[in-house]
């Protein structure tokens, strides 16, 4: 998969959030996108996502050499933030299942397998509204890594995971980033110390270009 943006940016009213974005991201890679608390590594995440169209420029994808329609981007991508639910009402088992009417999961990964890497086999009846924060985030980011896409957007990764989590995602992330386009939006090294690229958010901001400091 190669990402290609052009002059993108996003504005909400009259306030660019991020703008003039040029790059080129290609699998694999890892690349961890970088800015203080509210600097838009959410937006220019969601952007790539599709969640949300650029106000400015455009964001093209290609897999092997052919362009991707807009519409079926997100058969190509999967996303995991503290922003985006699971469905409440559903059990564990129900939310695995539905995930994959949609994208499917890694070669040889069958739902019980990703009940069993998220370490909730024994919840798998119960419902998702019943899970602890935690257990959420489990869920969230193994959905997100056993889909069978080749790029995985991670938002803020460890939010709500303890110390042991921490070292649960790190697990997840060696054994199955390989041969894959991964991004993950942070501040924090714990969750993006093994990306080999960094991308600055902050340098999408007018201002930054003009010489003039921010307000972290």
């Amino acid at each position: 998969m190669i990402i290609t943006i052009k002059g993108a940016g996003k504005r909400y009213n009259f306030e660019w959030i991020v703008q003039d974005i040029n790059l080129t991201l290609a699998a694999p890679g890892s690349y961890a996108v970088l800015g203080p608390n509210g600097s838009g590594k959410s937006t220019f995440l969601q952007l790539i996502a599709g969640n949300i169209s650029p106000s400015a420029g455009t964001i093209t994808f290609a897999m092997e050499g052919k362009g991707v329609d807009e519409e079926d981007i997100f058969r190509f991508i999967s996303i995991a933030a503290p922003y985006l639910e699971l469905p409440e009402e559903f059990t564990a088992r129900e939310v695995v299942l539905f995930h994959q009417r949609f994208k499917p999961y890694l070669d040889g990964i069958k739902a019980e397998d990703v009940l069993a890497v998220a370490r909730l086999s024994t919840e798998a009846k119960k419902q998702v509204r019943n899970f602890s924060s935690g257990m959420k985030q489990r869920l969230k980011l193994s959905l997100s890594i056993l889909s069978d896409v080749p790029v995985v957007l991670l938002d803020e990764p460890t939010t709500n995971l303890d110390r042991d989590g921490v070292e649960w995602y790190h697990d997840l992330i060696n054994k199955y980033k390989q041969n894959r386009l991964l991004l993950v939006g942070s501040n924090q090294e714990r969750e993006y110390g093994f990306c080999d690229q960094h991308i600055d958010v902050m340098t999408f901001k007018s201002s930054a270009r003009n010489g003039q400091r921010l307000p972290a």
